[in-house]
């Protein structure tokens, strides 16, 4: 679910002007993936403007607290969301945890770092999502040590049906600050991007795997 109070439309500016993120129809960016893609997304850049990184914590504390209430715990998805999740726990008086993508190989072997209980009720912070599914194993990794997630809140989505059904099929519930749709509304408004280049990005979202093919 995104958020229509007109913060969507505030971030996805902020997230243009500060070039968090990028739209270029002509000169793609290839993904890890092998996808090629005419936008690339990197939302730790928003913690070098402290404007903006004020705004997405306020944001993103107003967010939960609308939606989840207040839980127990804040959980970051490592690497992106760490410093993001952190700033929401300390704004909300929360202790906070991140999840590693993978246990780690020496020491503790921990695939959660921080304090957490059986029982605790948890919101899940994360910059970006794709899939989701890198994001739902935050979420399962936490369940699996029986604490309750009441559910996500992210800075963008590119809004895939994908991601859509990997959330809906793991029963969390989902919160973004801001969306591909928005984003591409505002790079038109702004002139960032020509008529030429909007219809490019909305071919991209419809078949991203097969754009440019």
């Amino acid at each position: 679910m995104k958020i229509t109070d007109g913060s969507s439309e505030k971030i996805a500016e902020f997230l243009l002007q500060i070039k968090a993120i990028k739209l270029q129809p002509t000169n793609p960016f290839t993904w890890a993936s092998g996808w090629k893609s005419p936008i690339y997304c990197d939302n730790r850049v928003t913690l070098s403007h402290p404007k903006v990184r004020t705004y997405i914590r306020e944001q993103l504390v107003k967010s939960i607290i609308a939606e989840f209430g207040k839980p127990d715990v804040i959980a970051g998805v490592a690497t992106g969301a760490i410093a993001q999740g952190a700033l929401v726990a300390e704004a909300m008086g929360l202790p906070f945890v991140y999840i590693r993508s993978s246990a780690k190989e020496y020491g503790m072997a921990n695939l959660i770092e921080g304090e957490i209980k059986k029982g605790q009720t948890v919101v899940v912070i994360e910059d970006l999502i794709s899939t989701g599914q890198s994001s739902l194993k935050a979420v399962n990794a936490l369940t699996a040590e029986g604490c309750v997630v009441k559910g996500m809140a992210a800075i963008f989505t590119y809004g895939f049906k994908t991601a859509s059904d990997n959330f809906k099929k793991a029963k969390c519930k989902l919160i973004t600050l801001s969306d591909y749709e928005t984003l591409v509304k505002e790079a038109a408004r702004s002139n960032y991007v020509t008529e030429k280049d909007i219809k490019s990005l909305k071919e991209w979202r419809e078949n991203p795997s097969e754009w440019l093919k």
